[in-house]
């Protein structure tokens, strides 16, 4: 079968490799559309620690079964599904905490072992996802839950105004899932295009910090308390430092990104205004749960997110188109079969 492999930095092709072997208690998967994230632009540029080559790439998927054990009452040959990409070792402490998504011993598909970009996968039964959506749309729900997943930690209510920092794919899935819980959602980045498809997301507000004053602007939205909530999803240090910074007193701040340099603050605001600091990671069946809820709800603007669909013998070009023009990309979709 044909699968995109990354042979190093800088070097992807498409190449046969063996069909997968389906074991007893997996699903036997065709591979319909796999979305490209920022960890797969990190792993392309060398960049990615976690990852090591030859690698297939691959963890936001939508397929179709082909075969599975005859007695698997709730799935069928034909239903397209999605799946979580996530492994747990049930062991560790995150796992007897029942925050699986944190496994010290976590293997991502396309990370720390091959992932989906290839015709057919197959992948153990408790991980799959039948749902009744498009399958450009099931594509969608694995980096929409991250996303989710900060919103869930930050604990977000409709009592609640939330800032959310980028605007990206993840991010997206931050301002759509605070939007769906009725958090009153503002949205932070400098691209308009990218906040525009906030706004069509659900975001109430929309502010480009690159031409607007950041401060005055979240001061004058939130009668200069702050908001409640920040979620910070770019990664930058000076993003790291405004999301304390601007948060209410008493506020939850949520880190999806990490700065890939160190990151100096002024540590009194932490104790002065008693803020409970969270990081995020990957996420849980119940965030799974909601994400698919909330597209079958028809409010998040699927075509909007998605910049560009390939065939994958174009893929290796797409990424490194992406890799100079990293602004203009929110989500590649590769069509595999």
């Amino acid at each position: 079968m044909k699968a995109l492999v990354m042979h190093g930095p800088g070097s992807i092709r498409v190449n046969d490799v063996p069909l997968p072997a389906r074991k007893v208690g997996e699903a036997l998967l065709q591979v319909r559309y796999v979305g490209l994230c920022g960890t797969d632009l990190s792993s392309y540029r060398g960049r990615n620690p976690l990852v090591s080559y030859p690698r297939i790439p691959g963890h936001e998927i939508a397929a179709t079964i082909v075969e599975i054990d005859d007695d698997s009452s709730n799935l069928s040959v034909g239903a397209a599904v999605t799946l979580s990409p996530y492994t747990s070792c049930g062991k560790c402490a995150a796992c007897r905490n029942r925050r699986s998504n944190a496994c010290q011993f976590n293997q991502t598909l396309g990370v720390q072992r091959d992932g989906a970009l290839a015709e057919y996968i197959s992948v153990p039964l408790e991980k799959l996802y039948p749902v009744r959506l498009g399958l450009r749309e099931l594509s969608l729900v694995e980096p929409l839950t991250v996303g989710c997943h900060a919103v869930a930690r930050a604990r977000v209510t409709d009592a609640d105004t939330v800032a959310i920092f980028g605007c990206g794919g993840v991010g997206l899935g931050a301002v759509a899932a605070s939007a769906f819980r009725g958090g009153r959602t503002i949205a932070i980045d400098v691209d308009d295009g990218k906040l525009e498809i906030a706004k069509k997301a659900g975001a109430a507000y929309t502010i480009n910090s690159q031409t607007q004053d950041l401060g005055s602007v979240l001061s004058a939205l939130t009668e200069k308390l702050g908001p409640q909530v920040v979620i910070e999803a770019v990664g930058r240090p000076e993003t790291f430092v405004a999301a304390v910074e601007r948060v209410a007193y008493t506020g939850r701040v949520v880190y999806i990104g990490y700065a890939k340099e160190p990151v100096t603050y002024e540590t009194k605001l932490f104790v002065q205004k008693e803020l409970d600091i969270m990081g995020t990671r990957n996420a849980l069946p119940e965030n799974f749960r909601e994400v698919i809820q909330m597209l079958e709800a028809g409010t998040f603007p699927v075509d909007d997110m998605i910049s560009a669909v390939v065939p994958m013998h174009e893929a290796p070009e797409q990424l490194r188109q992406w890799d100079q023009r990293p602004g203009e990309i929110t989500k590649i979709l590769v069509k595999v079969s």
